[in-house]
């Protein structure tokens, strides 16, 4: 294989599974901006430098894993602190040679030591940031990292969208990585549906074993979503 192609990261069981819309609607992101962020920049400068297609399919049908998703959520936090795209971009180069993963933003390393990584890594001056933007930084990674859980090879491998005191999980071994009730295979859309149905929440929480809590923790992650 010639060492310049690019490589697609095709859709597999216990990576997760999400199309465009499914990202911005977890994320609460508009589909636009995921749209241009997709082919703008993971699949145009970031895939210069990792060699790897971060989507699959073509068009509508086009789907990204896991960690794309948790990247995109990163990205989108930083750009909320004024941090200019070129600036974050860069990051993720210089963090994904260092870090030798095509996915740097959903690393516990770099996470959890943004402060450091962000603005500085080895003789590399990323982001000029004062002491308060530095404190913005790790305050929003480590607000972040409050909702993730990491593998033995310390990239995100759970997402808890409402915090992890709440029972919708993200979890790509589960129902192809769609939110759904932590420790079952209930979907959250599924509850949800039931409820646009007219059933109320004792009831749906009778029929699927679970607490009115978990019921109404699926329904506001899903309302909310899709406002």
């Amino acid at each position: 294989m010639n060492p310049e192609e690019i490589q697609s990261i095709e859709p597999a069981l216990g990576t997760g599974i999400y199309t465009v819309p499914d990202v911005a609607q977890i994320l609460r992101l508009p589909l636009t901006r995921v749209r241009r962020w997709l082919d703008e920049f993971w699949n145009g400068r970031l895939s210069a430098t990792t060699k790897i297609s971060y989507s699959w399919g073509k068009g509508r049908e086009r789907v990204v894993n896991f960690q794309t998703l948790i990247e995109f959520y990163v990205f989108f936090k930083l750009r909320e602190l004024g941090i200019s795209t070129p600036k974050i971009l860069q990051a993720h180069e210089v963090s994904s040679r260092l870090l030798q993963t095509p996915f740097p933003f959903a690393s516990s390393f770099l996470l959890t030591d943004s402060k450091t990584l962000f603005v500085e890594i080895g003789n590399e001056i990323l982001i000029t940031a004062d002491a308060r933007l530095q404190y913005e930084i790790k305050e929003v990674m480590e607000g972040f990292c409050r909702k993730i859980e990491f593998d033995a090879d310390k990239l995100a491998s759970k997402f808890w969208p409402l915090g992890k005191d709440r029972s919708v999980v993200i979890d790509p071994q589960r129902q192809l990585g769609q939110p759904t009730i932590q420790g079952t295979n209930i979907l959250a859309e599924t509850l949800h549906r039931l409820h646009l149905g007219g059933e109320d929440t004792p009831t749906i929480a009778q029929l699927y074993g679970l607490t009115e809590t978990q019921v109404e923790e699926a329904l506001f992650f899903v309302n909310r979503s899709v406002q």
